[in-house]
């Protein structure tokens, strides 16, 4: 099968599409996963923007946030209690600081002592905020954690910043080494859930040299690495798919964010997706002096980016047919392929007499 090639070539040699559709969830069956960057996050977006059919209200006397994070938010190791978010001490006599705690110290009004239900990132760094007089943004149980009254208010209306340890706020806070990769995805899913009202850049500091937009920061693509999926967050993830309808994909599969914005390759959680590095000690190619063709050889299960280039240094369109490129239209003179797989690169000549 020939491919038209314009600059570059992407050259993947997958798993064929029935092997690979069968280990992805059937829930992200409208989604193509060959794509990557702004393709596949405009179709993850359209996905669990369409499959968000039920609007979960903040407060009422039906089932509502409370009642979802009473089960999403539950610690499995101590009956009737809910893990705090940025909580990591229930020893220190400070309750501010704790990690869990009985569902029964809801917040009605108390503080000190109590915990609420709290908005991942504060409501005035989305825009416009995000309302909770309601169903809708504002009350999307995935952006809604049980936290510390006290610690919630620590937090503030700050940005998220990188640090190391357990939270802490220093101008900008820091949500704790246990905490940063919820952190991430949930943002990552907001992005996605409500594009223009929940950019990442209006909550988290720092360079954004990853993403091509420049649009995620890249705090949260290296939380996302740092610190793996759990299975509380598996689990959490379940039980509001099964209240709204729609699902966190980055919990699902933190590798999805590597494919959108590049940045510190995380796993494949579904061993699909991802693609083993290039080993360039295998990669060649014949005839180094051609007239129709020339073969590339060893790229095997990998991801490369091929571009050929003339004596100008213009990169020319070009056809492939599997591994061999026609050169049969080149005119005769010198040229480079360069090879290229995350952050390697390799060149090779040849010649078209």
């Amino acid at each position: 099968m020939k491919t038209k090639v314009l600059t570059t070539l992407f050259c993947s040699f997958l798993l064929g599409f029935f092997s690979v559709t069968a280990q992805i969830p059937a829930y992200y069956s409208s989604v193509d996963f060959t794509q990557e960057g702004n393709a596949l996050k405009e179709d993850l977006s359209d996905l669990i923007i369409n499959t968000h059919t039920t609007l979960i209200p903040y407060t009422s006397s039906s089932t509502d946030t409370w009642d979802i994070i009473h089960s999403s938010d539950a610690d499995v190791t101590i009956s009737n209690n809910v893990i705090l978010f940025y909580g990591y001490d229930d020893d220190d006599n400070q309750s501010i600081n704790d990690r869990t705690r009985s569902i029964s110290y809801q917040s009605s009004g108390f503080c000190i002592g109590y915990w609420n239900r709290e908005h991942v990132f504060a409501k005035s760094l989305a825009n416009p905020s995000l309302e909770t007089d309601y169903p809708g943004p504002g009350t999307d149980v995935h952006n809604l954690r049980a936290a510390d009254c006290q610690m919630n208010s620590t937090r503030n209306n700050n940005y998220f910043r990188d640090g190391s340890g357990n939270s802490f706020l220093d101008v900008d806070f820091y949500p704790g080494d246990e905490f940063k990769g919820d952190v991430a995805r949930i943002i990552m899913y907001m992005y996605l859930r409500y594009p223009t009202q929940c950019e990442p850049v209006n909550i988290g500091v720092g360079s954004r040299s990853y993403s091509n937009d420049a649009d995620m920061p890249n705090i949260f693509l290296d939380w996302n690495e740092q610190d793996p999926v759990s299975e509380f967050e598996l689990n959490r993830n379940e039980v509001i798919y099964s209240f709204q309808g729609n699902r966190n994909p980055f919990i699902d599969n933190p590798y999805l964010a590597t494919l959108i914005w590049n940045g510190p390759t995380t796993v494949d959680s579904w061993g699909v997706l991802s693609t083993p590095e290039l080993d360039f000690q295998t990669v060649f190619i014949h005839p180094t002096i051609a007239q129709d063709s020339v073969f590339v050889e060893g790229l095997g299960g990998s991801k490369a980016a091929l571009k050929i280039y003339n004596q100008l240094g213009q990169a020319l369109e070009f056809e492939l047919d599997g591994n061999k490129i026609d050169v049969s239209s080149f005119s005769k003179g010198m040229y480079l392929i360069s090879i290229q797989n995350q952050d390697q690169s390799k060149l090779f000549k040849f010649l078209v007499y």
